[in-house]
């Protein structure tokens, strides 16, 4: 009985909310850094401002395209609560648009991008102004995407970091940098499995083989050797490392921390993220590490149709934008 209502369960989940349920670690995304809890709260997209007096008919006031949050907000808050869209996979509203383009933002600092006459606003109703050209058009090209019946969060990762380095980075540097730090001394890429024991063998050569390279880069970058462990709880990096990798993160840029941000978020290692921000690997690399583990187990077992192929996939996408993000973001 209990095995048939399970079934019955499962066959009522979309794709998205499957997602959810198969790859709740990867979930955990950045706005953990920032120390502060949220009622949950959904946003909608329009082409009016409600909470304002309506304009006279010859008013051009409502030009403007804003993602409308919660009326309320805790006082004590310091970060941007995003859609729960973005992770449940729902649609919100109608695309209510023809055409997207791209133009230079008028204070002449950036670009912004255009739904028909409309500027496109973050959750707290700033211009989304993007730092280059060319990470406008690809924000441009997620909502160019979006279809008639309606728009789709979840397939706008872009659009996510530049509203995560346009309004939560700069309030929570400080606290994005203090939970990257905190979470340096479980870093996966200094995680090795017990010698041991058979079960644990061919994983712990696995990483050796694989780890190695990117722990003699870390050496030779920052000038400290990290320590791997076989703790569950980690180990103790040396001072002179955890203060070196510190600096390099108070040296980044927005859009550069939100980055790394969602990349150490992703891959549970923040040694990868840099990595990946200092160009010594590439997106199949990171990945490659990242799952080296779970790999390893479907080569062994097998692969769980809707399980691993799902994560899998959920883990390319989540790294793959964040990556693109980088590149696109930076001024060259």
């Amino acid at each position: 009985m209990a095995s048939y209502m399970v079934r019955k369960t499962l066959k009522t989940l979309d794709p998205f909310s499957l997602r959810i349920l198969t790859s709740t670690r990867r979930h955990l995304s950045v706005a953990t850094a920032a120390g502060t809890e949220h009622e949950p709260s959904s946003f909608t997209f329009s082409s009016e401002d409600t909470d304002q007096p309506k304009p006279a008919a010859t008013s051009n006031s409502d030009d403007k395209v804003y993602i409308k949050g919660p009326k309320s907000m805790p006082a004590s808050s310091s970060s941007v609560t995003m859609p729960m869209s973005f992770m449940t996979g729902s649609i919100v509203g109608k695309r209510f648009y023809q055409k997207v383009t791209t133009r230079e933002a008028e204070d002449g600092n950036g670009w912004s991008v255009m739904l028909d006459y409309r500027t496109l606003k973050t959750p707290s109703k700033r211009n989304l102004k993007c730092p280059t050209l060319a990470l406008a058009k690809a924000i441009a090209a997620e909502w160019e995407y979006q279809q008639t019946d309606g728009i789709r969060p979840f397939t706008m990762p872009l659009m996510k970091l530049a509203c995560t380095a346009l309004e939560r980075v700069p309030l929570t540097r400080p606290k994005i940098i203090e939970h990257l730090m905190k979470k340096f001394h479980q870093d996966l890429v200094f995680c090795r499995a017990p010698r041991d024991n058979d079960l644990t063998k061919d994983l712990r050569e696995l990483q050796v083989e694989k780890f190695s390279p990117l722990i003699k880069w870390v050496e030779s970058e920052f000038g400290f050797k990290p320590l791997v462990y076989t703790s569950f709880f980690g180990g103790k990096q040396e001072e002179g490392l955890v203060k070196a990798v510190e600096n390099l993160l108070r040296k980044t840029d927005d859009c550069e921390l939100a980055a790394i941000d969602a990349i150490a978020a992703a891959a549970h290692s923040l040694i990868i993220a840099i990595g990946m921000f200092h160009g010594r690997l590439n997106i199949e690399q990171a990945i490659e590490l990242i799952r080296l583990e779970e790999d390893l187990q479907v080569d062994r077992w097998g692969l769980v149709e809707g399980g691993h192929d799902v994560d899998i996939a959920d883990l390319r996408v989540q790294i793959s934008s964040a990556a693109v993000f980088l590149g696109l973001s930076r001024k060259h």
